[in-house]
This record gives structure tokens, sequence and C-alpha cells, in this order.
């Protein structure tokens, strides 16, 4: 077996290991809310700093990884998210929650975003690119999987301060796996990437926060770079701003137990994996745009149905709406990855970073938003209405994306 699949595995486990804080967010507004008499549009701020962060650090993260490696800049965000999360086991007031959740947990969560797991697609792979960034993206899918129903259920017996030891303690156990087993290019071991011919490893390139803004600067002369940056902002409001953070929050409004509407998020987390390792197989061999275009349909579609299944028990529809939800969740990241990688080339990986950082801009504003929707109207029901439409726009954009060859090349 080719060492390249060795490094994926490991990435794997990584961002299943840094997942865990993605898990937690959601679960953490009531418990807050009771224990701080925090309004929840004070605790969903500090989400959306985590969020923005975790976008707008992605591009830099990737430049970093450029300069100083993959290995280091991976170990050091954990440590960080690490840190950060038991930080809040002291906080008094909220602004402290906004820092070490939403500024350091942010930081650190961001240099573990997709860019990564694009920067060890495009290193280690040449062939079975798409299959391998359905397969890393959905690891974020199998954290959830693993962490959300040990959470929930810490949440509601023991409070959340155990589960916030938790998910510090699953940020620093993945840390010796990165340093001993992650290599940062097949040339270190004297390898061709997988499916392609040995090149030298390229030299450290200086100047990594100069290079982020560079390559955002060429970008953002091209018209592909703003549909897929504002399809990714929706894609973020519509599934970590929304579902992940809001979810069981709002079943919780109609009288389902906290562990219910959080076991309803892991199976989320089940069928994201099979439909996110889908997305990337079909990538391979369909078209990238098309295929964006049909899921944000298919999930617009499913989210304007939600506000009529929530109920104080787990019946079939919703079940249906889970599975169908889950499919969908993140299966837009292969081909979004796929056309950044069509139209930017080698720096494909940094601007899929500033797309990314566009996803996380718009989970933020929803996240923040959401929680000031449920202050100011009593429910959730305006936010899924909203949210389903903004799919359908996004829908709409990403069937005006063309074709590498019909654009002028990227400078």
């Amino acid at each position: 077996m080719h060492r390249a699949w060795f490094v994926a595995a490991v990435a794997f486990v990584t961002i299943i290991g840094a997942a865990a804080f993605a898990s937690l967010p959601g679960l953490l507004i009531e418990p807050l809310h009771e224990e701080f008499d925090w309004s929840r549009g004070t605790i969903g701020l500090a989400v959306s700093v985590n969020l923005a962060l975790y976008g707008l650090t992605a591009p830099f993260a990737a430049a970093l990884m450029d300069r100083f490696g993959i290995r280091k800049v991976v170990a050091l965000a954990l440590l960080v998210i690490s840190g950060g999360t038991v930080a809040t086991l002291w906080m008094t007031a909220s602004w402290q929650l906004v820092l070490f959740w939403g500024v350091l947990v942010g930081l650190g969560s961001g240099s573990m975003a997709l860019a990564f797991a694009a920067t060890v697609t495009n290193r280690w792979f040449t062939a079975r690119r798409g299959l391998v960034t359905g397969i890393l993206t959905a690891a974020g899918a199998s954290g959830q999987l693993i962490f959300l129903p040990l959470l929930s259920w810490l949440v509601e017996h023991h409070g959340w301060r155990p589960a916030a030891v938790t998910v510090s303690l699953a940020a620093l156990v993945v840390v010796p796996f990165v340093w001993l087993l992650l290599r940062d290019h097949p040339a270190d071991v004297g390898l061709a990437p997988y499916g392609g011919t040995r090149t030298p490893k390229p030299a450290p390139v200086p100047g990594a926060a100069r290079r982020a803004v560079t390559v955002l600067l060429n970008a953002a002369r091209t018209g592909p770079f703003w549909l897929l940056a504002g399809t990714f902002a929706i894609c973020g409001a519509s599934t970590n701003g929304l579902v992940r953070t809001h979810f069981v929050p709002a079943a919780h409004d109609h009288g389902m137990p906290v562990t219910a509407a959080a076991g309803l998020l892991a199976v989320v987390g089940v069928f994201d994996v099979v439909g996110t390792i889908a997305s990337g197989w079909f990538t391979d061999r369909f078209e990238a745009r098309r295929l964006l275009a049909v899921y944000y349909a298919l999930r617009g579609i499913s989210l304007m149905f939600l506000p009529m299944l929530l109920a104080p028990s787990v019946h079939p529809p919703m079940v249906f709406f889970i599975i169908f939800y889950g499919l969908d969740w993140v299966a837009t990241v292969p081909p979004t990855i796929a056309l950044c990688r069509e139209h930017y080339g080698e720096d494909s990986a940094i601007v899929f970073g500033w797309v990314l950082a566009s996803h996380q801009v718009g989970a933020a504003v929803v996240a923040f938003l959401g929680g000031m929707a449920r202050d100011a109207f009593g429910s959730y029901d305006i936010v899924w209405y909203a949210s389903g439409a903004l799919c359908a726009m996004a829908a709409l954009m990403a069937m005006v994306i063309r074709r590498r060859s019909a654009v002028q090349p990227a400078v």
C-alpha cells in the first residue's frame, strides 16, 4: 500500500480528534444560559467569533504549512485548542467565553480546517483526489458521531465542565500521532504522490501572510472565486451556523430531551460520512458545479420542512429528515475543492482557505442571528425558512460558475 494512504489515515484520525470541539457549542447554550444568566445572543456571539476565526485563519494556516510544514502547524493548533477549551473551566464573565472559546479555539480550529485536508490531498495524491477529499471531509462527521452522544450525556448528567475537559483531552491525545506519523511531503520519504511522478520537495515559501493575501487579491479578480465564496457562505450558514449550533436548543424548545436531539445530530454524522465519501466519488466522475447545484437545492427543500417536524419525541418523518439532511451535510466540500483546483492550480489550497473563510463567516452570522431571533420571536422558525431560501439561491449561483476553459487564467 502506498505511503500516501497512511498519511491520509493519520490526517483522518487528527481531524476526528479535533472535531470534538465542534460538537460542543450547541450543547452549551442552555447550560451556560441557566448557570450565568447570559442571553442566547451573547452565547451565540462567542460561537460566531469561533466560527469566523475558524474560517479566516484557514488561508493563513495553509500558507504557514507551505512555510513551516504540515506537522508543526497542526500540532501547535491542537495544543491551542486544548488550552483554550480547558481555560473555560475558570471563566466568570461572558467576555472570557468569547476569548477562550471564540478566539483561542477559533484560531486553533482554523488551522485544522478543511484547508488542511486540501493541502494533504494536493501533496500526497494525484489520482483519487476527489475520493480522498471526501474521506477526510467525512472525518469531521465521524468525530461528531463519536463525541456528540458522549458530550450530551456528560452535559446532562454532570454539567458542561466535564464535557469541556473531554474536548481538551481529545485534542491533546492526537498531538503525538501528528508529530510521530505525519509527513509533510512524499519527497520526505523518497516517494512520488499516489498516481503521480516523483518530484522534489518544494522549498519553504517565506512570507506566509503576504502570500495568503496575494493569492486572495489575485483570485478576487476572477468571477468563479466570488461564486464559490458566496455558495460556501450559504453552506456554512445552513450547516455549522444553523443546525450544528441551534438544532439541539430548537428541538428542546419543542419538548425533546437534549440527549435525544444530540443523538439525532450524531445520526446526521453517520449519514454525512456516507454522503461525503459518495460525493468525492461523484466528483471524480461528474461535473462539480452541477453536483453543487443539486446538493444545495435538496438541502434547501429539507430545511423548509424542518419546522413542521420538530416535536417532543422522535418520529419517522424526523428520522427521514435526519437521514436526508445528513447525506447532504458537507457533500458540497469535494466539488468545491475540485473547482478551486480546476481554476487556481497550485494556489488552490490557499484559495479554498479563503472560500472556507466565507463559509465560516456565513456560519458565524447565522449562529449569532439565530440566537437573536430566538430571543426576539420565541422560536427558530423564521431562521429555518430563511436558510432554505438561501440554499435555493446557492443552487442558482453554482450553475453560473463557468468551466476553466471558458475563463481567463488565474494570475
